[in-house]
């Protein structure tokens, strides 16, 4: 039996409304060199236990995160989720929730939200958060387009310190609004000059805090020099966790903060899903991307939610929107929210502390066996100079049980320069063993 919902009568009444002769003449448009001629390569049906087992087959292929010591990091990172986060957003009244178009009727999801924007708002040291993005990229992109819509100017300029696929993603929004993009090349040494780079044109300068290579930097006179040339700081970061620890971005200048919020509340699952954390002024409320919600009082005084700001095409005209982000992760962000409430202030200090602690550890037993780190400021990310291509020996660890990091060639593919560095990323759930297993490969493999 397959699960198709329609009788050849029915496609046949369906193709003469339209006026085609057959199913195949609505795909003209598409190139008949990219369209399927066979079947796709999958097995024929299966009854539902032999699906299990295949698909179990397939999944123990993958070595998970916490079968092996990891130090994966570049903008995914392990961290600890309580089981009470899980067991709490499985509940039905949040699985199913959807914020609908009467949102007033959806209490619930409008608090969760209202509270999920405060702490955001907190952590970040900014005035206002939204109610989430897709996830840090797509976050950082938007946050030049809103930078662009509030100078009326049209240059970006991006750190070479900024993650790649963010860089990509903001390339991608901008590349037909006639927008003059500066890419710095990789910041390895630390040194660039971002100052120079900004002109009377330039509408924002984007810095990832702490940077792609794990430097921790003083946001101060970045933003004192952006603020002077009318220009917005965008500061991005993919990981929230540093918050708990390092001098939050509005304390420092920051117009807009776009980041990813993954780190608390979610797993990592393979690549997602993500959520992404977005912030600003107050002043600049009005041109900021995604949906807002605010606490209110009804008719009888009782305190109570609404949408305040949903300036997106779905709602208004497709020309007066800023965003054609058309949903929140309102899962993720509710997770995000629960995880959040159970650390609370003191906990989320501990947290990044742990985090720092143990990568201090580590970086100074990569230092005491002779390998380079090349920080001399990080949170919880070190890069390490193996004084050989990095990318075969992640391969060589990882076939002997250590994931020992990230080759920052295989995000920078076309720099020979980054060729033998490696970033290292340590969370609370690193242990010493892991720690000492890293150190022991990498030297004998390097």
């Amino acid at each position: 039996m397959r699960y198709l919902p329609l009788t050849e009568t029915d496609r046949r009444d369906m193709l003469a409304a339209i006026g085609v002769p057959s199913v195949d003449s609505l795909f003209r448009d598409v190139p008949e060199s990219v369209r399927l001629t066979d079947t796709v390569d999958l097995p024929d049906h299966q009854g539902e236990l032999e699906v299990e087992r295949a698909i179990g087959a397939m999944a123990a292929e993958n070595t998970s995160a916490g079968s092996v010591p990891f130090f994966l990091g570049a903008g995914a990172y392990r961290h600890h989720v309580p089981a009470t986060v899980d067991y709490m957003i499985q509940r039905g009244e949040f699985l199913t929730s959807y914020t609908p178009y009467q949102p007033e009727v959806s209490q619930g999801t409008l608090q969760y939200l209202f509270e999920f924007q405060t702490q955001v708002a907190l952590v970040t040291g900014m005035d206002v958060a939204n109610a989430s993005m897709y996830d840090g990229a797509t976050s950082c992109a938007e946050a030049a387009l809103m930078a662009r819509r509030v100078t009326k100017r049209g240059d970006v300029v991006l750190s070479g310190g900024l993650h790649p696929h963010y860089v990509e993603t903001t390339e991608t929004l901008l590349k037909y609004l006639e927008a003059g993009i500066d890419i710095l090349p990789p910041d390895v040494g630390g040194d660039e000059d971002l100052v120079s780079h900004i002109g009377d044109n330039t509408a924002c300068v984007v810095v990832q805090y702490p940077d792609l290579f794990g430097r921790v930097r003083d946001l101060q006179p970045i933003a004192d020099a952006c603020h002077d040339a009318g220009a917005l700081l965008v500061v991005a970061m993919t990981e929230i966790v540093a918050l708990g620890a390092l001098k939050p971005p509005g304390e420092m200048g920051a117009d807009i903060v776009a980041a990813e919020g993954r780190s608390i509340g979610n797993p990592l699952n393979f690549g997602g899903p993500y959520v992404g954390l977005f912030a600003t002024r107050d002043k600049y409320v009005r041109q900021m991307p995604g949906r807002l919600a605010g606490e209110t009082v009804d008719v009888d005084g009782k305190r109570g939610w609404v949408l305040t700001l949903s300036s997106r095409e779905q709602h208004i005209r497709r020309e007066k929107a800023t965003s054609n982000i058309c949903t929140n992760s309102g899962l993720c962000a509710l997770a995000f929210t629960i995880h959040m409430s159970l650390l609370g202030e003191d906990g989320f200090r501990h947290l990044a502390m742990l985090n720092h602690a143990k990568t201090v550890q580590l970086a100074d037993k990569l230092s005491a066996a002779g390998l380079t780190v090349l920080n001399d400021g990080f949170f919880n990310e070190i890069t390490v100079d193996l004084g050989r291509a990095a990318s075969p020996l992640v391969d060589e660890l990882a076939a002997r049980g250590v994931l020992a990091g990230v080759p920052v060639s295989r995000l920078l593919p076309d720099r020979p320069e980054v060729e033998n560095l490696l970033l290292v990323a340590v969370t609370e759930t690193v242990t010493d063993d892991d720690a000492d297993s890293l150190v022991s490969a990498l030297k004998e493999a390097a």
